[in-house]
């Protein structure tokens, strides 16, 4: 069974401020599965991603479609001789037939070819997807980060300030000198340039949000503890080598290549086909009409070489797929030992920040006392104030990457799918215009996503 990273669950402590705080009506703020559900469904890289595995199912009915007949019709009208005694008028109209009927399997290996590319562009789909969740959450709980910085920045510019307060009281009194009063005021300074910068990184965030997901965001509700994974780096990589979509893409281009390099070399044998015409015409007034039926063999034996370099060609691109996909599983199982190696760090600085947050608390608490009673200096609160400061802003980066090496780690696993996230959208039927096509006579296909994807394409 997944253990559920629990390291991150401080998370959900975070409260929200600033322009984009919790909003009092519930349903103006966005929850990450709201963020999730509305980048999948208005992704122009998703609906890019479907339109291409379209064009490759369409190779799948082309590959079929050469296994039919080809029928062409003609019409010619002619003269022969100007004025003279022999003259001719010849009017004709027909149809010819052409049909394929053996080809040491060429149009067989070349259909399965075309359907394992329709695999790999699925799996393509699949992976694109994935990537615009990841972008999704990411900038769902980046934005919240931000936020909370700035909050982090606006009660630190307000110690500041009551500090300033205080060292200008006590230097009305004689307890401190001038240095110490500019001490506080440079700092209060620092605060507002902090707090200038931190605000300008929500603007950031925000827009990177909209350019994820495809909306403004409003108020962006608590997340619930991230989904679970594999309870070891070896259990990870085991499922990443049976569901990574990039692999499982590559896979299937190794396999349509072997499949075009075996169509290659049966193109030598040549082709058996059944020829026929009727027509039918007039000469001069008279009608005539005639058909003929055949059977023709077919086979090159000189073109320049060029089925030989084909040979060769598509044995080459076999074997580059083929250290493609060796290729293609070492970068599978680095990724998910790099997303679990930066989850596990992640969690061990939300522990350590925990625990430097803690600290710095007690620490600044006891050196603000101390200050009132003489012992500690000015610039003693503040350095101990912006230590506080300083671990406040780790834990939160560290539990933000903690909550989002979570999803890296399923990502890398290829489990960053609507269906494993349990996602309320309406499910791509990859399958449900490929049927269409291919068991459909020809200018009869009636698809529903089809259709809707028509309509995509010819929105203005």
């Amino acid at each position: 069974m997944f253990s559920v990273a629990k390291t991150v669950r401080g998370f959900a402590a975070f409260t929200l401020v600033a322009g984009l705080s919790v909003a009092p009506i519930a349903a103006k703020a966005h929850s990450l599965a709201d963020a999730l559900v509305f980048a999948y469904n208005n992704s122009d890289l998703v609906q890019q991603q479907r339109f291409l595995l379209r064009s490759s199912d369409e190779g799948v009915a082309q590959a079929q479609a050469r296994f039919q007949p080809v029928l062409s019709y003609f019409a010619s009208l002619s003269q022969n001789g100007v004025d003279g005694p022999t003259d001719s008028f010849t009017t004709s109209v027909g149809v010819n037939a052409d049909w394929t009927v053996w080809d040491a399997g060429s149009r067989t290996v070349r259909l399965e070819s075309t359907k394992e590319l329709v695999l790999a562009a699925r799996q393509n789909l699949a992976s694109v997807e994935q990537q615009v969740l990841f972008n999704a959450v990411q900038a769902f709980l980046q934005l919240r980060s931000a936020i909370e910085a700035v909050a982090l920045r606006e009660s630190n510019l307000r110690l500041i300030t009551q500090e300033l307060r205080a060292a200008e009281d006590r230097f009305e009194v004689g307890e401190v000198t001038r240095t110490d009063v500019e001490l506080a005021r440079a700092r209060l300074a620092q605060a507002r340039s902090g707090l200038a910068s931190a605000q300008g990184d929500v603007e950031i965030q925000r827009s990177n949000y909209i350019l994820a997901i495809g909306r403004a965001p409003h108020a962006l509700l608590t997340p619930p503890s991230p989904p679970a994974i594999p309870a070891t780096v070896q259990a990870a990589e085991a499922i990443a080598m049976r569901t990574a979509p990039s692999l499982l893409a590559q896979q299937h281009t190794v396999k349509s290549n072997e499949l075009l390099s075996s169509a290659a070399q049966r193109n030598t044998f040549g082709t058996v086909g059944v020829t026929g015409s009727v027509s039918t015409g007039a000469r001069n007034g008279d009608e005539t009409s005639s058909g003929t039926v055949g059977l023709r063999y077919s086979r090159t034996f000189y073109d320049g070489g060029t089925l030989n370099s084909l040979i060769r060609q598509t044995q080459a691109a076999l074997e580059a797929s083929r250290f493609g996909l060796a290729q293609e599983g070492r970068i599978v199982s680095d990724g998910v030992k790099r997303s679990w190696a930066q989850l596990q760090v992640a969690r061990a600085q939300v522990t350590a920040t925990q625990q430097q947050v803690r600290a710095s608390q007690l620490a600044f608490e006891g050196v603000r006392e101390e200050a009132r009673l003489g012992a500690r200096t000015t610039l003693d609160v503040l350095d101990a104030e912006q230590e506080l400061l300083d671990a406040r802003n780790a834990v939160l980066n560290a539990q933000t990457s903690a909550y989002l090496a979570v999803y890296s780690v399923l990502q890398s696993l290829g489990l960053l799918s609507t269906e494993h996230l349990g996602l309320n959208v309406e499910r791509y039927d990859v399958t449900d215009y490929y049927n269409a096509i291919t068991t459909t006579p020809a200018g009869l296909v009636r698809s529903e996503q089809g259709a809707r994807l028509d309509r995509i394409l010819n929105r203005k």
